[in-house]
């Protein structure tokens, strides 16, 4: 009995400091650096066992000895799970930075870029293209993609800020749309907020309206203030703002890239040639530059403008229609210039 007692007990001993040596083994094998040389791009799908991953894992070349690395996670890291995603394992990284990337979910990220004076319908079918992004919403139409976003009965125009937008992998359209209407929301509230007293607009919502007019007008950044404050000026005194762009936007698809007399006397509801104040909604997503410029215009008694026909996109500022004529004729004598020679057309509005 004493030595069946003492053969347990060498065999536990045995035991014991097996387990040691295969904790000590099993750790410095977790900080040991991995046998890629070079980063490695690897994804990870929802629903993966741990397991999968790791065989995963050693199949990219990132892990020598997945069953052991198992085994460590049964033994120490119960509970903790893997978040999928897209990832990037840097060069000669340890299985344990590799497990803390996972667990943390630290993946790469995508970009999508909404671009300044873009209608709704252009960021949409940037939103619908990208290969990263989880697509909800490409059956619905402009209205039902409001009413998924909690704003029922809204148009969609002007109400997403153009920005660039960073997400993971599946990351579905509505949460990128989500997304850049709050911050839309943001921004136009608090240029809202900082408006001068004197303004003729009635509401944040038509100042995100002449926003979006003068982000189609110019992309000068320094011509915005002064922009809106001819259009500013303009409806203080009851005058039709006349803006091209809101042509364009009411003549939807049968605008083929000139501009007409025919098209500034052909009535719709965006044609501010025809009709008085301002369009019923915004024709494209206004920048920072072009909130801030409606909600803090430069008046300087100027009612009128016009390109200039020069090749940097500016343009030329009047107080009164003599003046203005003037300069419409110097920026068709440029444009005619500038044909003759076979040269770019300058930009004009």
């Amino acid at each position: 009995m004493r030595k069946a007692l003492l053969i347990l007990a060498t065999l536990a001993a045995m035991a014991l400091i097996g387990a040691a040596l295969a904790q000590r083994w099993l750790v410095a094998g977790l900080d040991t650096p991995g046998p890629h040389s070079e980063p490695v791009i690897i994804q990870i799908q929802p629903g993966l066992s741990e397991r999968a991953v790791l065989t995963r894992l050693h199949a990219a070349g990132v892990l020598s000895e997945p069953r052991a690395i198992q085994l460590w996670l049964r033994l120490y890291a119960t509970g903790r799970s893997f978040k999928a995603g897209n990832y990037e394992l840097p060069a000669d990284a340890t299985p344990r930075a590799i497990l803390e990337q996972l667990w943390s979910g630290r993946v790469v990220l995508e970009s999508l870029t909404v671009i300044e004076g873009w209608t709704f319908a252009q960021m949409r079918a940037a939103v619908a293209a990208h290969s990263a992004l989880r697509h909800t919403v490409s059956g619905l139409d402009e209205a039902a993609i409001m009413t998924a976003l909690g704003l029922d009965g809204l148009h969609p125009e002007g109400r997403f800020y153009p920005d660039t937008y960073r997400f993971a992998a599946g990351t579905t359209d509505l949460e990128i749309l989500r997304l850049a209407h709050d911050q839309l929301d943001r921004r136009l509230e608090r240029y809202w907020r900082e408006r001068t007293a004197d303004t003729p607009l009635q509401s944040a919502y038509e100042a995100l309206i002449l926003a979006s007019i003068v982000e189609k007008e110019s992309a000068l950044p320094a011509e915005r203030p002064l922009i809106a404050g001819v259009y500013v000026s303009r409806l203080r005194r009851g005058m039709r703002l006349q803006s091209d762009p809101t042509v364009i936007y009411g003549l939807g698809d049968r605008y083929d890239g000139d501009i007409r007399t025919v098209d500034l006397r052909t009535d719709t509801p965006y044609n501010t040639y025809t009709r008085g104040g301002l369009p019923p909604t915004p024709i494209a997503l206004p920048g920072d530059a072009a909130l801030r410029a409606v909600a803090q215009p430069t008046e300087t008694g100027a009612l009128f403008f016009v390109a200039t026909g020069l090749p940097d996109g500016s343009h030329e500022f009047n107080e009164d229609y003599a003046g203005h004529k003037l300069a419409v004729t110097r920026m068709l004598e440029r444009q005619r210039a500038s044909a003759r020679t076979g040269s770019p057309r300058p930009g004009s509005q």
